[in-house]
Parts: structure tokens; sequence; C-alpha cells
């Protein structure tokens, strides 16, 4: 779980600030996510290939682009 501590003279903006950086870098939100609905094994496959399809077509335009 995030937690910070507000510093003395810190105003409230920035402790938000800081509490919304550290939740992004704990990928709380994505864990949420995830956890939010059901997916049978089947379709968490077919979700995963598709995601390796992707990253695998972004590293081969990104090898011919340099």
């Amino acid at each position: 779980m995030a937690e910070i501590r507000i510093q003395e003279g810190e105003s409230l903006e920035g402790a938000l600030r800081r509490f919304k950086r550290k939740v992004q870098q704990q990928d709380i939100i994505k864990e949420i996510k995830k956890h939010s609905y059901y997916l049978k094994p089947g379709e968490k496959r077919r979700i995963k290939a598709a995601l390796a399809r992707k990253r695998a077509r972004k590293k081969m335009r990104r090898e011919f682009a340099g």
C-alpha cells in the first residue's frame, strides 16, 4: 500500500503529487484493474499472445528505423 507522510511546510498539492507518483511506480492501478474482473485462462493466453505480437512488431519497426 502506498503511503506518504506530509512534510512540514509542504503544500497539499505537493503531497498529492508525490502520492500519485508513488502509486504509479508501484503499479497499484494496473493491479487493481487486473483483478477487477475475471478472465478465463484461454482469454488470458490470447491477450498475452496479442501483447507479445505487438511488442515484436514494435521491436521490428525500431530496428528498421534505427
